[in-house]
């Protein structure tokens, strides 16, 4: 999910309340593991409208807990009651224990502190487009019954693409209403995910009410004690400023039983929740006493439903904002959930660690997950080391809580070798001790053979964009590819771009024996890709000297070269793969349309959030990506007009107004989204051709430094 300030990759929250009026969304339809369900909210990314980007649901997680596949529970790490009856009454213990009144978690286990528990992950993208929001039927049951209109309740919710935000309380209304076909296929869908993943013996993570209401509400109980919080996203109160209510409120229990009694009549439960109250916003209070009142009242609820229930809590939070979250702050809120029945996500533990500064949360449990991807984003880059080396030394920090390890991406195809060694650490007790060695394997397995080539090259990748650490292991594409054009654009990286380079001649070099393999076709494609990225950061720059030392023909070669050359031979690339289309994207979040209307609906939340991302560019381009026709339809484009009006400056003699180009940037990014133009579905061209081609189109130009 989109994240605010600080080194943190995620788009600012702006404090307090902007409230002028905006239009709303244009267009027609204006291992035991531990899995999210849907909530008051629904999933994250773009859910029924496209596999989108980052949209993160933070830690769409499937699974804690002690079993293995097939009802195998890893030793030394036995439920009590499953150690009493044996291995196979525990099996079947196992896969009964997820519905409504059978034997609850054993949550003495989720206490103790030195178990490492394997835990593997939904991809945040994956996971929220199933768990779109089969609980907003639920929702608008619960809202009906306060006496709230079907109007009121359609207004309040998002479109599909940003389910997950209005879940945390940070939107509301931006991209809707839903239609209604979309909460009965919601339903169906939640039905077959949960018997799915408990008939796996994964235990999946219900929503539960966090606090967040809507406005409506007031009218119904005008003396009901909510405060409206800040503004999130740079979105204004049209579809920010979310309304909270008081823990101390007599409907807040109402609320959060009630909703929570009809979700588990409805799908049962496994007794693990999941509630976000500050997610990214400002508590209305820094006292410890409020934030312990407002975490104790979603629990209270929680209990007042299922005694057993765990809840389930992002920490992100506490490292999103830590100029508020000091140590009382968080120690309010860790303790104010009796020990054991809180389990924290440490979202992005290979990077920002939340459990170092927290005392391994206070004797909460906690998940070391690697979150690594923000937005869905494309681009090679990873932080290996770290992660190899996190899951250990958070299992050895002195009373250390750690009960095991997630991922939690908000986009998944993309980085394979990253997730395969966070999969494989939670397996080994100790890190892989050399990488290589290690990425060698990896690349023997993945291509069936070995080849000098490919673990050269896979050498290569280790050493520089898979070499990460400190502040630019941001896990967000940043490009100038993907990035409205400015003349401040930063083209630096932590890494040489001749390793990337080198990589790509190799794996072209290993093509005549390896071609026939899907896996090498797609790593060949996705180091092309790259090597275009790095190509379009270096003609930028060749481009922005030109026109800062006033020299027109070397800025209209580079520009020409870039607009004209470069991104085309880029996109016809991306088209030789369906994983790197448009068209399927799109294609997808049509695909849950019952009617046209409905398709271009879906459709158009999609294109926004993989753009715009709000009715102004309110978090612009945060869930870029590489594909075919995007890359064509609306990256191209914009740096067309960058370039003809850098030119024009020169020409005329006048500044040139990056202000003014943002303008009309703005109009191309808009008719992008409200366009109705169909792109391709099925690849066109052969992968290896194309690449061969760009390949020696520019590399004799990089290695004579002649570009």
């Amino acid at each position: 999910m989109p994240r605010g300030p600080r080194a943190s990759p995620r788009p600012q929250d702006h404090g307090g309340s902007s409230c002028r009026r905006s239009p709303g969304l244009p267009g027609p339809g204006r291992r035991g593991r531990l899995g999210r369900g849907r909530g008051p909210g629904g999933g994250g990314r773009a859910g029924a409208a496209g596999p989108a980007a980052g949209a993160r649901a933070r830690g769409r997680l499937l699974g804690v807990g002690a079993a293995l596949p097939g009802g195998r529970v890893r030793p030394g790490h036995l439920p009590l009651e499953r150690r009493r009856r044996g291995a196979g009454a525990g099996a079947r213990l196992h896969r009964r224990g997820r519905r409504r009144g059978a034997a609850p978690l054993p949550t003495r286990f989720l206490r103790l502190p030195r178990g490492l528990v394997r835990l593997s992950a939904a991809p945040a993208g994956a996971a929220a487009r199933s768990a779109g929001g089969a609980d907003r039927g639920h929702a608008q049951q619960v809202y009906l019954a306060l006496g709230l209109t079907q109007s009121e309740i359609d207004e309040y919710f998002t479109g599909p693409a940003f389910l997950a935000w209005e879940r945390m309380g940070n939107l509301h209304t931006w991209g809707g209403p839903l239609p209604r076909s979309w909460h009965l296929k919601q339903l169906y869908l939640q039905h077959r995910i949960l018997d799915r993943m408990r008939s796996f013996g994964m235990i999946p993570v219900l929503p539960a009410f966090a606090g967040h209401v809507p406005k409506a509400l007031t009218r119904v109980f005008p003396q009901i004690n909510v405060t409206q919080l800040g503004s999130w996203g740079h979105f204004n109160c049209s579809y920010s400023c979310s309304f909270l209510l008081a823990p101390e409120d007599p409907l807040f229990p109402v609320i959060g039983s009630l909703f929570l009694r009809e979700l588990t009549k409805e799908f049962g439960t496994d007794h693990i929740y999941g509630a976000d109250t500050f997610n990214e916003m400002l508590p209305p209070s820094s006292e410890p006493s409020y934030l312990a009142a407002a975490t104790a009242s979603v629990y209270q609820a929680m209990i007042t439903v299922d005694p057993d229930a765990v809840w389930l809590l992002q920490g992100w939070l506490f490292q999103h904002q830590p100029q508020f979250w000091g140590p009382a702050q968080v120690r309010a809120v860790l303790g104010a959930v009796p020990r054991g029945r809180l389990l924290i996500l440490d979202l992005f533990a290979e990077s920002q660690p939340v459990y170092l500064r927290t005392a391994s949360f206070h004797g909460q449990p906690f998940i070391w997950c690697m979150l690594h991807n923000f937005g869905g984003n494309h681009g090679l880059f990873g932080a290996l080391e770290a992660v190899n080396q996190g899951p250990a030394a958070a299992r050895l920090f002195p009373n250390s809580t750690m009960v095991g390890t997630g991922m939690a991406p908000e986009g998944i195809g993309q980085n394979e070798v990253v997730y395969a060694l966070m999969a494989e650490l939670g397996w080994r007790k100790d890190p892989v001790a050399d990488l290589e060695a290690w990425v060698t394997s990896f690349a023997a397995r993945r291509y069936g053979v070995d080849s000098k080539e490919t673990e050269v090259a896979w050498r290569l990748l280790l050493g520089s964009v898979y070499n990460c650490s400190g502040e630019a292991c941001t896990g967000h594409n940043r490009s100038p590819l993907v990035r409205r054009p400015s003349l401040q654009m930063v083209t630096t990286v932590w890494y040489n771009r001749s390793a990337v380079f080198e990589a790509w001649r190799l794996l072209l070099a290993a093509a005549p024996t390896l071609a026939k393999s899907p896996t090498f076709r797609y790593d060949l494609l996705d180091v092309t890709r790259q090597a275009a990225q790095e190509l379009v950061s270096l003609y930028y720059t060749e481009a922005r000297t030109a026109y800062l030392n006033k020299e027109l023909v070397p800025l209209m070669r580079a520009a020409g070269i870039l607009v004209y050359e470069l991104l085309p031979a880029l996109d016809g690339v991306l088209a030789s793969d369906s994983r790197f289309l448009l068209g399927t994207w799109l294609e997808q979040a049509r695909a849950v349309a019952v009617s046209e209307t409905d398709a271009r609906f879906y459709e158009q939340n999609g294109r926004y959030q993989l753009t715009l991302w709000g009715p102004e560019g309110n978090i612009l381009d945060y869930a870029n990506k590489q594909l075919a026709g995007l890359v064509a339809g609306y990256y191209a484009p914009r740096w067309e007009l960058f370039m003809q009006m850098l030119v024009e400056s020169l020409v005329q003699g006048r500044p040139f107004q990056q202000h003014h180009f943002e303008e009309n940037a703005f109009q191309l990014e808009q008719s992008f989204v409200f366009s109705t133009q169909r792109y391709p579905s099925q690849p066109q061209g052969d992968t290896v051709d194309l690449a061969k081609k760009l390949f020696l189109k520019y590399y004799p130009r990089l290695v004579a430094g002649t570009l």
